[in-house]
């Protein structure tokens, strides 16, 4: 699988679902995640056929958090697993279509493993402090971020408290993709921070 560049994950966002999905199918970002751990089934499969009907047919791919058998129901391009959940074997007896399985990994040794179970990509973080999840594990930093991306023959998603002010060095840990929650998911103007973001990566992306 090629890079993909810009992964926005939505989760707990200040826009509506709808105006955030269309601004980031009219921006070109390539995959977005749906990622709301506090949501029932029905609210998240609704939400997730929302989604799923407005980026059909062009170039953004809907990728479920957590749940294979969900992302079934709605169509989504695939799944993202973290460490606690189902392995990726048993998951692909729930959506064997998915064309997208990502995996979390928090350290070197977790990378190595989840590389044997053949994901499509892996995301690798949190690189910076966030509080995004109620129990975060603790920062590898950029080093470890290059480490990691050498290791891997597919994408390396570099997430965890990045956003404008910090993610030119994550980049030049050599990271060709990279996720941000918080610095789009909390403000109101997302087309222009999204702007932002591409711009500072072009420079990169080359």
């Amino acid at each position: 699988m090629t890079d993909f560049g810009l992964y926005i994950i939505i989760s707990r966002p200040l826009l509506p679902y709808r105006k955030i999905v269309e601004t980031c199918v009219e921006e070109g970002v390539r995959i977005i995640q749906l990622r709301e751990k506090h949501l029932s089934d029905s609210e998240i499969i609704r939400i997730g056929r929302e989604i799923q009907q407005i980026v059909r047919g062009t170039t953004t791919s809907l990728v479920l958090n957590d749940r294979s058998d969900l992302a079934a129901i709605i169509g989504a391009a695939g799944y993202h697993l973290g460490q606690d959940d189902i392995p990726l074997k048993l998951s692909e007896r729930f959506y064997p279509e998915a064309s997208l399985r990502g995996l979390s990994t928090h350290n070197l040794k977790q990378v190595e493993l989840s590389l044997k179970e053949n994901p499509d990509y892996i995301g690798f973080g949190p690189v910076y402090p966030t509080p995004t999840k109620e129990k975060p594990d603790p920062p590898v930093g950029t080093a470890l971020l290059s480490k990691a991306i050498s290791k891997a023959d597919i994408p390396v998603v570099a997430i965890g408290g990045i956003d404008e002010t910090n993610i030119e060095a994550v980049l030049k840990a050599g990271a060709r993709n990279v996720a941000l929650v918080r610095y789009f998911m909390q403000h109101r103007d997302i087309r222009e921070r999204i702007k932002i973001i591409k711009t500072i990566c072009k420079q990169y992306w080359r």
